[in-house]
């Protein structure tokens, strides 16, 4: 797998793209203090060639699983196949499975693109840049199919899991899971996945969607000396993935429940024709505490 990356610098903090491998950013760090603001990848991480040993990777042209061997669509039955190993139902779209183009380089900025053809013609766009200790990503899938297509977008960000990290990022309900990771009915915030004011994060293993999201939140990290101030725009949901006994946790944006393909309403997604497009934004301001 090369290595090759990509460089973007502000005055405050630093990030490392790997765009052969799904888009992905592989590190984002402080400048004066080295502190990761993603998880901390090394070169092995970059040599496994797989975005989920990276920092973040996009999710296009959906989010999270899909049941039932694929989706309706207006003119007739998209069949998807699995597509990862920790999964038995194809999971997070085709975009972190393909090598990305750069199309654009400055040294804060970075656009890349994918001219996908699978499961269907799309192209997906990242502009990615650093001004000021903000990190922004805007994600945009354009329609290149004859036929329509539902739609979904999402990040999926890893997040360093320290002994004081706290979340706060206020929702309303949450998709209760099956064994299997698939909702099962919306339900009312219990008390350790509530996180209206900061909150530790859950010790029980969590990989849940939070609906009616404010697209507002921050990750405290005062063992690091910082915090992450986040806004969202394109995503009224967020998915939170804790799994035990690990450093990291994963707080991403999406822009619909998992599984809403087989959802009355399809909630979240968007049906898309020929040439048009869907995007999300997903900002991440660091600030010292110090």
């Amino acid at each position: 797998m090369s290595l090759d990356t990509l460089l973007l610098q502000d005055r405050l903090t630093r990030l490392t793209l790997a765009p052969k491998i799904g888009g992905s950013i592989a590190n984002w760090t402080a400048i004066d203090t080295g502190q990761p603001l993603l998880r901390h990848n090394d070169e092995q991480a970059l040599l496994a060639g797989t975005p989920r040993q990276l920092g973040c990777y996009p999710l296009a042209p959906w989010s999270n699983r899909i049941s039932d061997g694929g989706f309706a669509n207006p003119d007739g039955w998209l069949a998807l196949q699995a597509n990862a190993e920790s999964s038995p139902l194809p999971i997070h779209g085709s975009a972190w499975q393909q090598a990305w183009q750069v199309v654009e380089h400055s040294d804060n900025s970075a656009l890349l693109r994918l001219d996908s053809h699978v499961p269907f013609a799309y192209v997906a766009e990242q502009r990615i840049r650093l001004h000021e200790g903000r990190l922004d990503i805007h994600l945009q899938v354009t329609h290149q199919a004859d036929t329509p297509m539902w739609h979904g977008l999402g990040l999926h960000p890893y997040f360093p899991r320290l002994a004081n990290t706290r979340l706060q990022a206020g929702a309303q309900k949450v998709w209760e899971c099956g064994s299997d990771s698939m909702p099962t009915q919306l339900s009312e915030l219990p008390a350790d996945w509530t996180f209206a004011e900061p909150n530790e994060l859950p010790e029980r293993h969590t990989d849940n969607a939070f609906t009616n999201w404010n697209s507002q939140a921050s990750i405290l990290q005062p063992d690091a000396g910082y915090r992450l101030d986040i806004s969202a725009e394109g995503c009224e949901l967020y998915l939170l993935f804790c799994p035990e006994r690990k450093p990291f946790f994963c707080f991403e944006p999406v822009s619909h429940p998992v599984n809403a393909h087989h959802m009355p309403g399809k909630p979240g997604l968007v049906l898309l024709h020929q040439g048009q497009s869907h995007s999300l934004t997903f900002s991440l301001q660091y600030r010292s505490m110090h």
